[in-house]
Parts: C-alpha cells; sequence; structure tokens
C-alpha cells in the first residue's frame, strides 16, 4: 500500500498539500491526514477523490504518537510522501508572550516534527520524499518572532543533516521555507501583537506556495522559496550580517 502523510492537514499549508497532492498523484492508495480538529479533517475527506485515513491526534501528547506508530507497525505501508506542515507561531516579545505559549511552538514545531519523522522513516522506499515546513523565519532571528524563528531555524538544520543521512537510500528531503501566507496561521499568530506591515506585504498564496513545493522536492531540491521577494531575503541572511539585517526588520 503506497500512501503519504501530512500533518498540520486540518487548515492552511498542510490542507493545501492535500488537496494538490490528490490531484497530482494519482498512485497512491491512501493519503493519512493527521491533526486535532476531526471535522476539518472529514470535510476535507469529503472532498478528494484519493482514499483519506482520518487521524485525529494531537503531535504533542505521547500518546498521539504511540496512535500513529502502531498504526504504522500494523499496516506497514509504503510511504512515498511525508509532509509535515503542522506548526504555529505566535507574535509578540518573550517578555509578553507567556511560557506555555512559547513551549508549545517547541514541542508542536521541532519536537513533533522530530518525533513524526522518526516514526514515518522505516517506512519510506527508494525515491520517496519528506517536506519539511520550515520559514523564511529560519534565515534570521526576529524580534517579536523570536521562538518561532528560532524553531524554524531547527526545522531548517534538522532537515539538510537529515537529507546527508538518507541519501544513501535516495530518500530526500526539501525544506520549504515561504515568507508570509495567507492562512490561518496569523489568526493565531497576532493574538498577543499585530503582524508588520512588511509582512502583509509580502504575502503569498498557499495555492503557490504549495505548488511550488511539490514540484521542487520532485525535482529533488532542498530547498523551496517561493517569490523572489524571499529568495532575495535568504541571499541577504546569508551574505550580510544579521545585526546589520535585524536593525532594518525592526
Amino acid at each position: 500500500m503506497k500512501i503519504a502523510v501530512v500533518t498540520g492537514a486540518s487548515s492552511g499549508i498542510g490542507r493545501e498539500f492535500v488537496r494538490q497532492m490528490d490531484r497530482r498523484y494519482t498512485g497512491l492508495d491512501e493519503i493519512w491526514v493527521i491533526a486535532r480538529r476531526q471535522n476539518r479533517l472529514d470535510e476535507l475527506k469529503a472532498a478528494c477523490g484519493t482514499k483519506i485515513r482520518v487521524l485525529p491526534l494531537d503531535l504533542c501528547e505521547k500518546e498521539s504518537l504511540d496512535i500513529l506508530t502502531r498504526l504504522l507497525e500494523n499496516k506497514h505501508p509504503e510511504v512515498k510522501l511525508l509532509v509535515n506542515a503542522s506548526g504555529y507561531g505566535k507574535i509578540g516579545t518573550v517578555a509578553d508572550l507567556t511560557a506555555d505559549e512559547q513551549t508549545g511552538m517547541v514541542r508542536l514545531n521541532c519536537e513533533a516534527l522530530t518525533a513524526v519523522t522518526a516514526a514515518v522513516i522505516p517506512y519510506l522506499s527508494r525515491n520517496s520524499r519528506i517536506i519539511q515546513m520550515a520559514s523564511a523565519a529560519a534565515f534570521l532571528p526576529q524580534p517579536k518572532f523570536a521562538v518561532y524563528a528560532a524553531t524554524k531555524a531547527y526545522v531548517f538544520s534538522f532537515s539538510r543533516a537529515l537529507r546527508e543521512e538518507l541519501k544513501g537510500r535516495k530518500i530526500l528531503v526539501t525544506a520549504v521555507c515561504p515568507g508570509p501566507v495567507k492562512t490561518e496561521f496569523f489568526d493565531i499568530a497576532e493574538s498577543k501583537d499585530e503582524i508588520p506591515a512588511y509582512k502583509i506585504l509580502f504575502m503569498a498564496d498557499p495555492v503557490k506556495v504549495v505548488k511550488r513545493a511539490l514540484r521542487d522536492a520532485e525535482a529533488g531540491k532542498f530547498l523551496s522559496v517561493y517569490g523572489p521577494a524571499m529568495k532575495l531575503a535568504y541571499l541577504a541572511a546569508k551574505a550580510l550580517p544579521h545585526g546589520l539585517l535585524l536593525k532594518v526588520y525592526k
């Protein structure tokens, strides 16, 4: 049984990945969709032609990770594509955000992503792909987005090392690093502070971001960055002192 696994599938980027994979990859027997909101997953299932296995799990809970691990052991599928799209961010200073809000980002964006990746790796076959949702925030520390940017820097670094580890099995990893995307993400992010104006200016269409990500993964690229503005941001973060760039972004 050939499958894809998508986390964060109930909304935003994750849901868009499922929609496009449903149309793009006719050879999949199932797409396993993971998120906390079962009703949203059920709606997604009804809209897809590919068989959807709904897994209403909270990936920050060990019990949910155990359920996924046991299901993989029992079904022993051939995983052709893993998309880790679960994650959230909170805008605000470290002093203003609660400890739970900040450690929650670390648990979901870093720990859960790592745990799901480790659980799925034994079932990935030759020429499979892993797509990890990082962010352009991974390129540079961001005041008022400090923890979120740090978690995405982790995803970026983890993905690069993992790609090297899996090359021998012909499994490739792509880190997707978009800028701001027009999804529900910012409804959560803005609960303590407003999104900066420059982020609104560069808001991207999730359909285009996901389309680019799938193409880049198919081509075997490590980095997927949508749009000239974010590509310029990536080059600037590599070439210029971060102290200088931080003054510009304030």
